[in-house]
């Protein structure tokens, strides 16, 4: 049975071109967009799927939005780490429930959210208390105090150190990852997997030579590019515009020893 939409959710609304709107649900309040307004009065105790009309008869259809459409739209004050890496960290890093996780450049919560929705147990560091605070924010708003109580940030430079043992993951969002790759051999178990995400190849290839010395094997480095498909009949073609390079996405895994 489908779960009628609450006072105090967040809803993803969305028009006939494709626009998103993220709001969330106040008795008595109403939705403002250029194509007029609908109260959201008439949404709460509605269900997902279902479509409204506004003020000026434009259609929206309302639903609850995926983690992917949550990230793109929440408040940010840094830039976030785009679906289609998160994605892949997860898979390369390997995350799973109960995973003790230390990520360090938290950012805006993007890839926390991703961490935290695997079931991890995440341990942040940022070193600016405004994004710290608004990765909390974000975590709270989209999966809510069950998972912040799995999520604690600090205020603190990881390149000086990292004040944990016993961990099994170690996740970086850092410009000088390698700085890091001496404190993750000592904080990670045997097995444990480090992983780091560099907007440049430079980066990339300055981290992989920091971890040539050991204790490191399968060190690898992928690029994810995403091209959606235009099918509409018989017109079938890749779309014109494709999200290209944002990121280099660095494993190794921790030897024993």
């Amino acid at each position: 049975m489908s779960r009628l939409l609450r006072a105090g959710e967040l809803v993803l609304l969305t028009d006939r071109k494709g626009r998103r709107y993220l709001t969330n649900l106040v008795e008595g309040r109403d939705f403002h967009t250029h194509a007029g307004l609908v109260a959201h009065d008439e949404l709460i105790g509605g269900t997902e799927g279902m479509q409204v009309r506004t003020t000026r008869n434009a259609e929206l259809t309302v639903w609850r939005p995926t983690l992917r459409d949550y990230v793109l739209k929440m408040p940010r004050g840094a830039q976030v780490v785009y679906p289609k890496d998160s994605a892949a960290i997860l898979m390369q890093a390997d995350v799973y429930p109960g995973a003790r996780v230390l990520e360090s450049g938290v950012g805006s919560g993007a890839l926390s959210l991703s961490l935290l929705r695997a079931g991890a147990l995440v341990q942040g560091y940022e070193i600016r208390e405004d994004f710290a605070q608004r990765a909390i924010e974000n975590v709270t708003s989209f999966l809510g105090s069950e998972a912040v109580d799995r999520y604690k940030v600090e205020i603190r430079d990881c390149y000086q150190g990292i004040g944990a043992e016993g961990l099994d993951r170690v996740v970086l969002d850092l410009p000088e990852p390698w700085q890091v790759v001496p404190h993750a051999a000592s904080s990670l178990n045997p097995g444990g997997i480090l992983v780091a995400y560099t907007p440049s190849i430079v980066q990339a290839v300055q981290l992989r030579e920091a971890c040539e010395p050991g204790p490191w094997a399968s060190v690898s480095t992928v690029e994810v590019l995403h091209r959606d498909w235009h099918v509409r009949g018989d017109a079938v073609r890749p779309e014109h515009r494709m999200v290209g390079h944002t990121g280099f996405i660095t494993s190794a895994r921790r030897l024993a020893g």
